[in-house]
């Protein structure tokens, strides 16, 4: 019995995981898959996420510039700022067959702020899975003092 328990055991952790329900579930995962490369700072795991020509326009204004650039900048930016992201998608729509956008709140955390800002993914369907081919993070422009 316990020789039949570990072989279903050992069978199901190498079985691939089952594929999201919807197109909006693919979407939404890639970027929960995103988050999580991302905080166990593993390179080949963003990059996998990423077309080869995306881009990335972050909030500090810098634009990373294919799949190394983000992949490198994006590591070096977890790395310098620490702390805990969150991205809630609030919306996904999918203006072409095969592209995907993305919107939700940014959230970082550490030690020194609290930054709340905005993002948008936009996707692309390449051989059956969505792939990252722009990020735009955007920090809300501070409102006008009142008079």
């Amino acid at each position: 019995m316990i020789l039949m328990l570990m072989l279903v055991t050992s069978m199901l952790a190498g079985a691939p995981q089952a594929a999201p329900a919807t197109p909006e579930a693919a979407v939404r995962a890639v970027v929960a898959k995103y988050l999580d490369a991302r905080d166990h700072r593993d390179a080949k795991a963003v990059g996998d996420l990423l077309t080869e020509d995306a881009d990335q326009l972050t909030s500090s204004g810098d634009w990373r510039k294919g799949r190394d650039e983000i992949v490198r900048g994006t590591l070096a930016s977890s790395d310098r700022t620490g702390g805990t992201r969150t991205i809630t998608i609030q919306s996904v729509r999918f203006p072409a067959k095969d592209l995907a956008i993305a919107d939700g709140r940014y959230e970082l955390n550490n030690a020194q702020e609290r930054r709340l800002m905005w993002t948008s993914f936009v996707m692309v369907q390449q051989a059956g899975q969505w792939r990252i081919s722009a990020i735009r993070n955007m920090l809300p422009a501070p409102q006008p003092a009142s008079k």
